[in-house]
Order: C-alpha cells, then structure tokens, then sequence
C-alpha cells in the first residue's frame, strides 16, 4: 500500500508540471515566418509598412523604385505628384502598387532607356532669331546681285558659258605625247582680214571713255528700252547674268580677232547661238548692276580690252 500511495503523488506532480509548461508555452505567440530564397527564417518583430507604400532609402531613384515594383516611372511620378525626379527626401514615403500587383518574375520588364540627369534650362536662353520683313530695302540687298559673280575674263566666259549644262561623262587620261608648240605669229599677222566694219551699237553721248586702268570700254547714255543693236556681225557667244558688275550682258563673236560686248542691258532680246547681223536689235537699254540708264560697250582684240573709240567710225 505504501508504495501505491508513493506512485500517485509522483504522478500527480509529474501532471501538474506538465500542465505548467504547456501553460507557458501557449502564453507566448510564434515568430512570424518568412519564405525567402527556398528558405524559411523568423522575420523580426517590427512594424510592417503598408504593402502599397515605400519608404525611400540613401541610393534610391525614381526609376529604381518604380523598377522594383513593376512600375513605369512616369506612373510613379504622377501618382506621388513628385516635382523634381531628381531630388527624393530619404525616408519619404511613396505610394506604390501592391506587389500582388507587380509583375510575375517570369515576365522580363524592360526599363524606360533614359537619363537619370534632367536638365532644366530656362526659356531666356533661346536666342532671338533677326527676321528682316519682306521686300526690305537695304544696302545689303542693293549690292546682292553682284555677290557670287566673277569679274569679266576668258575664263569667268568659259565658265558662265558652261553653267546649266550636263557634265561629260569621265573617260580615262591616256598619256599622250606633247603636240609641238606652234610659232607664234604677231598680232598683226593674226588679224590680218579679221577687220570688222563697226558701227555704233546705240545712239546717245558718249559718257564714259576707255582707261586701261580703269573702265575697259565706253559708256553711252540712254533712255530705258533704247535701242542696242550688234556692232557688227557674228554669233552669240555669251547672254546671261553670270559676270560681276556688267549686268545682263550680251557678248559677240565677230572672228578669230573679235569680241564685243553690251553690258547693262534691260532686256535681252537674242540667245546664246544665234547668229547676228550688224544692226540687228540684240537688247534694250537699262541700268543693271550701274548707276544710271546707259550702255556699256566693249571692243575685246584677241581677249584683250582696246578703245571702242579707234574702231567706231567718227559721228
């Protein structure tokens, strides 16, 4: 009987300690747990942040953050009304999606390729743009005509001539060997019955005389649409615009020896080819790119300027 009554107390002490330890270990709650990585680990009791909000951190951007959760920046910028993308106050706390919300893991976001850098420049710095009204009479747009002209010469000719037309096709340069120079023979002998019976191109005063220095011919004065008539006969060689200070300008080819040549021309009445006769009407008098309403005439002897006045007859 002793030993019976020995077995009931150790008995009931061992249930009421039991009953103490399952007593305490209820009072306490669990540790949350965390599935992270494949791995569960007890997350730190601590006050959790609404799961449609962010706190910002040292480091962070716009751009990060609207990465990190599946957003597009311009969407996280309208929704926290954010001013400046550039400045974010660390612990400021922004509105996000949920991360039920974000994109799966399995699906690739592609980030906006963008600057993180915005500049920001005033509207002063524009610079004004001049604007000159329509039709402005100036001193610049007096002169224009001549800009972009060549002085008259053989080549300044040769090139006005060739202006407009097709460039030949290239062929290859087949060294060839040196043609013997001609002698050359003296003026005289080269003009010898390449004389031309002249006339005078247009009636008025004579202006302006030849100066080797100076004007290369003779200036005669006029009324606008006067009359100019060729010279002498010959073929069109030159009529255009294409010549600095002479404005539109007639140039004829009398022979091997001869040139003339109408500058200052209101209209031009002949084209470049046609052939000429002496006294025939070639253009009407003006005032392009001169002073005043007159014609400028010139007598070119193997390309060289001579004095108009030697060869005109006398009037």
């Amino acid at each position: 009987m002793t030993n019976n009554r020995i077995l009931a107390v150790v008995g009931r002490v061992c249930l009421l300690v039991s009953l103490s330890v399952l007593a305490g270990c209820a009072s306490k709650s669990p540790a949350p747990v965390v599935e992270r990585g494949g791995q569960r680990t007890a997350a730190p009791v601590a006050a959790v942040p609404a799961a449609n909000s962010y706190t910002v951190k040292a480091g962070d951007t716009v751009y990060s953050i609207a990465r990190e959760h599946g957003m597009d920046y311009r969407e996280l910028i309208a929704m926290n009304r954010i001013e400046n993308p550039n400045q974010l106050s660390v612990g400021r706390v922004l509105k996000v999606k949920a991360k039920s919300d974000a994109p799966s893991s399995d699906v690739a976001v592609t980030a906006p390729v963008t600057s993180d850098v915005v500049v920001a420049r005033p509207i002063g710095d524009a610079q004004p743009i001049e604007r000159r009204p329509a039709g402005a009479n100036t001193e610049m747009l007096k002169r224009e005509p001549k800009a972009g002209k060549e002085p008259y010469s053989d080549q300044a000719l040769a090139m006005a001539q060739n202006q407009g037309q097709p460039k030949p096709a290239e062929t290859p340069v087949v060294a060839a060997k040196p043609e013997p120079k001609p002698e050359e023979k003296p003026a005289d002998a080269a003009s010898a019955g390449d004389e031309v019976p002249w006339i005078w191109p247009a009636n008025g005063k004579t202006v302006g005389t030849f100066s080797e220095n100076g004007s290369k011919g003779i200036d005669i004065a006029g009324k606008a649409g006067d009359p100019v008539i060729a010279a002498g006969d010959g073929k069109v060689v030159y009529s255009g615009t294409g010549l600095r200070g002479y404005g539109k300008l007639v140039i004829i080819k009398h022979n091997a020896t001869y040139l003339s040549a109408y500058a200052h021309n209101q209209n031009i009445l002949v084209k470049e080819g046609q052939s000429v006769t002496k006294g025939q009407r070639i253009a009407e008098m003006g005032s392009t790119d001169a002073d005043q309403v007159k014609l400028h005439f010139e007598v070119r002897r193997q390309g060289k300027p001579v004095d108009p006045l030697k060869h005109l007859p006398p009037r």
